[in-house]
């Protein structure tokens, strides 16, 4: 590193971008909390933020979206042609489409600002914010620069009035898996099935605890709480419970994936993504075990390679693919040995 003789070559620096003062300080001195990060320098828009990049050299990225002069979509455009890094979108606008172009654009992932732009309650972030920095020691740059380089065209829907004996999709990922979750999604055509994710902080419909699963749903896993899945009389539904003792993950992918393959057996796909850790890895034998199908992402495109790499470890995957080949390779399970063409509803 440049300045090795200041900061420790462990150390990971950090860029603060955002037009608000209140806001530079506040996450800067949240950075800093922990001894392993460094904030090298912080930003008020993005033509800062591009001198700041130039001069520091960091390694990850913290960025607001919404600021005068440049904002963060056009920096987030130069940052990955010109030095792709690891970005945190930081947005007081977590459910609206610009997160979504920010993913689309090379972030790795995003915190939503509790209370708006400039909030007294911003430092609610604090855990969730230093545990996403640090793990960027792990992250793989050069597929973030792939995933955004290529791009992806959605493939047209399935037919209506398909029909497949699969039950259920259950996902599970963590750090780069917003980016990666939104890919799959965009590119799978609507399955007559529901999809559970298990992946903290990003929601596209939040599991409710006792919620039927309606098919062409996406459940993503409440924050901070363990999701299951359970039969009832009239079919598969949401079970959200508080994490216990024994559970390291907290959503846990070892849970959705144990009590999926408990409730489905041979009619579900388990799918490891992107993310830290070993978390899936234990469960997915369970579903191999029960016959259902076992896909993980492959070193190609996984931003971190940590869950889907355990996961192979096991034996248990059937399929180690790249994230662009992922949504295909569900919709085969789905509709084995027949084409798109060819689906019909068995009388």
């Amino acid at each position: 590193m440049r300045h090795g003789a200041a900061v420790p070559y462990t150390m990971i620096k950090a860029l603060v971008v955002d037009d608000s003062a209140y806001n530079r300080v506040s996450i800067s001195r949240m950075l800093e909390s922990d001894s392993r990060i460094k904030v090298v320098a912080t930003a008020i828009n993005g033509e800062d933020a591009i001198k700041q990049v130039m001069r520091h050299e960091p390694d990850v990225i913290t960025l607001d979206l919404e600021m005068p002069v440049m904002d963060g979509f056009s920096f987030l455009r130069w940052l990955m042609q010109n030095r792709p890094t690891a970005v945190i979108a930081v947005s007081s606008r977590s459910n609206d489409r610009s997160v979504f172009k920010a993913l689309e654009l090379g972030a790795i992932d995003f915190i939503a600002k509790p209370g708006g732009n400039v909030s007294p309650r911003l430092e609610e972030i604090q855990t969730d914010l230093v545990s996403k920095v640090l793990q960027i020691g792990d992250l793989r740059i050069e597929n973030i620069k792939k995933r955004v380089e290529a791009g992806f065209s959605p493939p047209a829907p399935a037919e209506a009035g398909a029909y497949t004996l699969i039950q259920l999709v259950a996902i599970g990922c963590s750090t780069g898996g917003p980016p990666a979750l939104q890919h799959l999604f965009e590119s799978l055509p609507l399955l007559p099935l529901p999809i559970v994710v298990a992946q903290s902080k990003y929601a596209v419909k939040e599991a409710v605890h006792g919620e039927p699963l309606g098919v062409g749903v996406v459940y993503v896993a409440p924050g901070g709480m363990v999701t299951e899945v359970q039969r009832s009389a009239d079919g598969l539904r949401a079970r959200i419970v508080a994490p216990g003792p024994n559970d390291l993950y907290a959503p846990s992918v070892d849970r959705l994936f144990g009590s999926a393959s408990d409730t489905c057996g041979e009619r579900m796909i388990a799918v490891i993504m992107t993310g830290m850790g070993d978390d899936g890895a234990e469960a997915i034998r369970k579903v191999r075990q029960r016959g259902g199908k076992t896909i993980a992402e492959s070193p190609d495109t996984a931003i971190i390679f940590g869950m889907p790499n355990q996961a192979i470890k096991t034996g248990a995957v059937d399929q180690v693919l790249p994230l662009n080949e992922i949504a295909g390779a569900i919709e085969r399970l789905c509709y084995p040995r027949v084409s798109r063409d060819e689906r019909r509803i068995e009388s």
